[in-house]
Parts: C-alpha cells; structure tokens; sequence
C-alpha cells in the first residue's frame, strides 16, 4: 500500500511565539500561499481559520492549539498553531512533545520576550529543531539586528542570519537571501517578491560571513572553504539542514506577515531546513510487561504506536483525541492496546484537521498527525500500540497549577450537569484541576492564571449550558515540612463482633522543592503484610491532598513505612489506611510545616519616564527586581513578584504609566512564605475550612 506522502516530504511543525508576535496571521499567510485557503483570515476582524473558537474571535488571541495541513513544493506540511499567552503554556507543551520542527516568531520591534523564553526552553526540552522568523519588519521600531543579537543573549542559540532585510519599518522593501546570493525586493503589499539590485560587493561579504559561520560547524563545509572550492546554493541548504536538525543552528529570516512579505521563503525554509520524521531518531519507549526498553522506527513496517496528545470534548460528536503516529500503520476500525491504561481500545474515524473542520481518511501512516473518535478511556499523554507488541512513552509533564476559585451552581438542573462538565474540561486541559472539600461541600477549580481561569467560566456557559456563580480567585499555596521526624499511627477499635487494628511506624522527611510525594516502604521480618501497604500509603496521600494542619496540600516530602504491628483477625485495609492517616497528621505538626507561596516572573516594558513609578509600585509588592535594560527611551524590568500580590497589578500598571507599559506574567517557583504572612494564611484556610 502506497503512502500519500514519502516520510522524507512531510514536516511535522509548530507555530510558536510570544503573545501578539504574530504567530497566526503568518500562519493564516502560510495557508494562502500554500493553497489551502483562498482568502486571508484576520485576527483583528475576527475571521482567521486558526482562530477557530468565539472567544478567540472575540479577545484576538490564540486559546486552545490548531492543527491544520498544506502542501508545498510536493511536501505535506502539518502544522499546529499554539497560543502565545502564558496562562496556555500546556497547549505549546503537548504540542512540542509530538512535533519534530518549530517556527519561532519573533516581534521585530520587541524582539525576545518573556514568552519567547519560555517556549524556547520547552523546544529545548524536546529537543525541537527551529528556525526564525523576524516579524513585523515593516514596523516603527523595528530592528532585525537586535533581535539576532537577542536570540544569541539571553536564548544562548547560534543564530544564523540566511536572510538580512534592505530598509526597515516604511523602508522595509526586500530581502538579502545569503543562500542564493540574490536579492529579493517585494512590490508594494502584494508581497510577491521581484529580484532586486543592490551592492554586489556587499552581498558578497554578507554571504562570505555566513559561509565562514557554516565552516565552523561543518566540515564538509570546511574542507570546500580551506580549498577554496566555490560553494554552491545547494551545498549551503544542505549544511544549513544537517545543522538545524542538530540544533546547532538556528536560522534566521525576516518578513512582514501582515503586509504578506517574505511568506513564500519562510515556507521554503520549512521544507529545506526543518526535519521530517525520517530524520529524527528512534522512539524510546518501555515494554510495560517487562520493564526493557524499547525503540521504535518511524516507518510503515514497525509495529503500531502512538502519543495521544490532546483531546477534545465535542458536545454533539464525543470526545475528539489527536495522536501523532510514531510507526507502524493503522486502520479506522482497529483495535488498541491503551498501555498507559492497560486498556484495549477500539480506533473509530481518522481524521486530518483543518482547525475545528475534519477531513475522513481510512487509514494513519507513520510520522503523521491525525485526530480519531471513538477512545473512550485514552486522555493527553497516553500510548497507543499494538496489543501484540506493547510499548510505552515518557507520558507528558505540565506545570501545577497557581490559582484557584470556588465554583457552585445556580440551579438544581446546572448542579446536575456541571460535575460532568468539569470533567470533560479536565480531560481537555491537564492544568485545570478539580477539587471537593469534604468539609465545605465546596467545588474548586484552579488553573494557571486569571484569563485561564475565566476563559474556563465562559466555555462552562457556551459550550455547555451550565449556569454558575464563581468565588474570587485564590492563591493555591502549598505546604511543605522542614526537618524529618519518625511518627506512630495506632488505631484501634473493639465493638461486639470483629475488631479493627492498625499500627504503623512511618519516617516524613522533606524532599526537594519540586519533587512531590515519595513513598517507600522497609518493613523488615514481616512486621506488617504487604497486602496492607498500599492502604497505608492511600492513608498518607489522603492527608497531604487534604492539607493536614496547614489547610492546603503539602508537597516535596518522602514517606517511610518501617515498622508497624498487625493482628491475625482484626487487621484490615481501613484500619491500616487510619493507622497511616494518624501518624502522618501527627508527623506534619512535629515536622516545622511552613507554607509556600507560588512566585512568578514578570516582565514589564514602560517609557523611562514612568520607570521610578512602577518601581516603587514592585516594591510595595515585595518584589525582588532581577534587572533593569534601557534601549532607546523605553526600559524592560525583569523581578519575581508574589502571585498574591499581583491581583489589580495590570490596572495599577495603566495608571502609573497612562496606559504606555505592557507586561507579560508567568509562573516561576514556589517559595516559603513570611512568618508574617503565613499566620494570616494559616488563619484564613482554617476559619474557610
């Protein structure tokens, strides 16, 4: 059976980018240019394809990430579009995770930004090779040198300029291509390029300077340099490749998406530099029977696997789950293996995507993108394979997330109906999470920031019909310990017939901030039988999710059960389970809790003018300012500021600098909170509880 596209002719992309760098207005040119739609989309009007959701539509920024697929030059280019806002970083993460390419957007006046950074370090991560776009080159301010510079600076990248612009803002009228040796002007705002004069003397040493950059790297490249052999277009794009799919390079091009300049060679590069699933390596994975490991080629005649990474709850179809095939080949109608969940799944139609409209296909080859109803049980992060030959991927992390809210229905119908929705969003969104307090009958939702959170609210509504009343956001503080101690958990209960006993003997240690729960068990001489030890432990979780003495849950702690007694008759799974949940609320008071707060990086960009203002406004914050960069009449302030002391931050911010200043937020770390504050804290978790 005959692919549709060779794997060495598809390029598995993502759009990737800062809030308002541009990411969807190239990536609606993109589709232009490549055929896939005749007219352009907008974000401003509201009309771009990617952008397929209302509320997308309605706020101009990308929410939830969209997949959609081209062609160009005989190449089969899958694409997904990812946000840019920081309270959506789990969109670009799971996207990352499955793609072998990316197109970093950069704004040409702001150049890197905090966003930037962020998903620069996911690509990282993943080891995504990249190229660069220099947007928004036709704008005041714009400077395609700085930016270059900036990519080398604070995102330690070897940036290779393969383009360089003539003019900038009004005067952006062409482009240098370094690789063909030629110059490319644009006529007017059709942005279809026309080949241009300019300094051959000139070209030639920008282009001498980018050939001595490849040498230092390459070595076929060398040897045609020291020999003085004239080096081809050809040869250049191949070493520029093999670079780039090493990720020792990134190359760099410029344009303007909106006026539609330098689209056509963004695309080009794509296809010449970026990698297709034939050059990246083997998949590693596990055998979940036996714990080896396992390799898997991205080819047609490998056993089936598959990463679900996404999943979509469709109000009238079901639940929509995309999957990119890692090898192997399968058929809609075929049966799975869910080795994540052990479970065997039935695959219903494939799809390929075009934003929220579905193309029908019978069959998913290796190395491509495809969407498929009918896995009842498979959420984001799960393997799909051949029940015969098993395997299993690193699932995919996400961040925790920092902020939460109480949530209840206005009517007995909507109360109905709203845990159901809840959970349809959580199985969508890994950084929105669910939580019944036992003790106030509350729901809480939290997720990573404000506009998560609100957008989450209005979909409840929209998409679902469910009418709630929501709380004021909350912090999520967390709890911790600081110094380990060794607690003991009897519990003991005699009625008339059977009794219940459980004894336990735990050592609570404090871990590492950020490595969550660790538990380990070293019973000696069969002290307590193995069969209890599970319960003992879902005694211990059930206090740290429950928050012990502090009130929220306490994380970074490693749990030792080491000694314990039983009884032949009265011994049980729940009294062992309350043995266990004794000791450790009894260790948490002994162990020094303290509370932590999450701390994020803020990024503020502001006239100089206003700069003293917001300063003093950070510091009523208790912010800690890492750093203060001038350019121009403008200056930048990087600090880590408290997430409980930034709500009405972004008001305050257009007051103090009469709506000049912009800033970007996002999560850093957490943090032990003051004495102080943490009193308080403590205080008002207990009065809530």
């Amino acid at each position: 059976m005959s692919r549709t596209f060779p794997l060495d002719k598809i390029r598995n992309i993502g759009i990737i980018a800062h809030i308002d760098a541009g990411k969807t207005t190239a990536t609606e040119m993109i589709l232009h240019h490549a055929g896939r739609t005749y007219k352009v989309g907008s974000v401003d009007a509201g009309t771009a394809v990617m952008d397929w959701m209302d509320q997308e539509r309605e706020r101009g920024i990308t929410i939830s990430s969209a997949a959609t697929t081209c062609r160009w030059h005989e190449h089969c280019v899958n694409i997904i579009d990812t946000p840019g806002h920081v309270d959506f970083t789990a969109e670009v993460e799971r996207s990352l995770r499955v793609l072998d390419g990316g197109v970093v957007i950069f704004d040409g006046v702001a150049g890197v930004e905090a966003q930037s950074e962020a998903v620069w370090r996911q690509a990282d991560k993943y080891g995504v090779a990249r190229i660069c776009f220099v947007n928004k080159m036709d704008r005041m301010g714009a400077d395609f040198n700085r930016t270059v510079t900036m990519i080398g600076d604070r995102l330690r990248s070897k940036a290779l300029p393969v383009q360089l612009p003539i003019g900038s803002e009004k005067q952006f009228r062409g482009v240098i291509d370094l690789v063909e040796g030629k110059v490319v002007t644009f006529d007017g705002a059709a942005g279809q390029g026309s080949p241009g004069e300019i300094s051959e003397s000139l070209l030639a040493r920008h282009r001498q300077e980018m050939i001595e950059s490849l040498a230092e790297l390459d070595d076929r490249i060398m040897l045609a340099y020291v020999d003085g052999e004239d080096i081809s277009a050809s040869e250049i794009r191949a070493a520029i490749r093999r670079l780039t799919i090493a990720n020792l390079i990134v190359p760099v091009l410029c344009g303007s998406a909106l006026r539609d300049r330098g689209i056509e060679p963004l695309l080009d590069a794509i296809v010449d530099y970026l990698p297709s699933p034939a050059d990246i390596p083997p998949v590693v994975g596990t055998n979940p029977r036996t714990g080896e490991e396992v390799n898997r080629l991205t080819s047609d005649e490998e056993p089936f696997s598959a990463l679900a990474f996404k999943t979509v709850s469709d109000p009238f179809m079901g639940r929509l789950v995309y999957m990119r095939v890692y090898s192997g080949r399968i058929r809609a109608g075929a049966q799975v293996m869910n080795s994540s969940t052990e479970k065997k799944e039935r695959l219903g139609k494939l799809y390929i995507m075009h934003a929220d409209h579905r193309e029908e296909v019978d069959r998913a080859d290796a190395g491509t993108i495809m969407a498929t109803l009918g896995l009842k049980t498979t959420s984001t992060g799960d393997t799909l394979c051949d029940p015969t030959r098993p395997v299993l991927f690193e699932p995919i992390r996400f961040a925790e997330p920092v902020l939460a809210m109480a949530v209840e229905p206005k009517s007995k119908a909507d109360q109905d109906k709203l845990d159901d929705t809840l959970s349809k969003l959580a199985v969508e969104d890994p950084t929105f999470k669910i939580y019944h307090d036992q003790e106030t009958g509350q729901t809480l939702i939290s997720g990573m920031g404000e506009l998560h959170l609100e957008v989450l609210m209005e979909r409840i509504f929209r998409e679902y019909g469910v009418r709630v009343n929501a709380g004021r956001p909350q912090v999520a503080y967390k709890g911790t310990i600081t110094v380990p101690v060794e607690s003991e958990g009897k519990f003991v209960r005699q009625s008339g017939g059977r009794g219940q006993y459980g004894h336990v003997w735990l050592k609570i240690e404090p871990g590492e901030r950020g490595s969550g729960f660790e538990f380990r068990e070293q019973i000696k001489a069969g002290a307590i039988p193995r069969e209890y030890v599970p319960s003992v432990e879902a005694g211990v979780k059930s206090v740290l999710q429950s928050g012990g003495l502090s009130g929220y849950p306490v994380v970074d702690v490693k749990v030792t059960l080491y000694d314990g007694s039983f009884h032949e008759v009265d011994s049980s799974d729940v009294a062992f389970r309350m043995a266990a949940f004794m000791a450790m609320r009894d260790g948490l008071d002994k162990a020094r809790p303290i509370i932590l707060e999450p701390v994020m990086e803020v990024e503020i960009m502001t006239p100089d003018q206003f700069t003293g203002d917001i300063i003093g406004d950070l510091n009523s914050r208790r912010a800690h300012i890492e750093g203060i960069q001038s350019r121009d009449d403008s200056s930048t302030i990087r600090c880590l500021v408290p997430l409980a002391e930034t709500f009405g931050f972004a008001g305050d911010l257009r007051s103090l600098s009469q709506g000049r200043a912009s800033h970007i937020m996002q999560f850093h770390h957490y943090e032990e909170l003051p004495q102080n504050l943490a009193e308080q804290v403590a205080a008002r978790a207990g009065r809530s509880r």
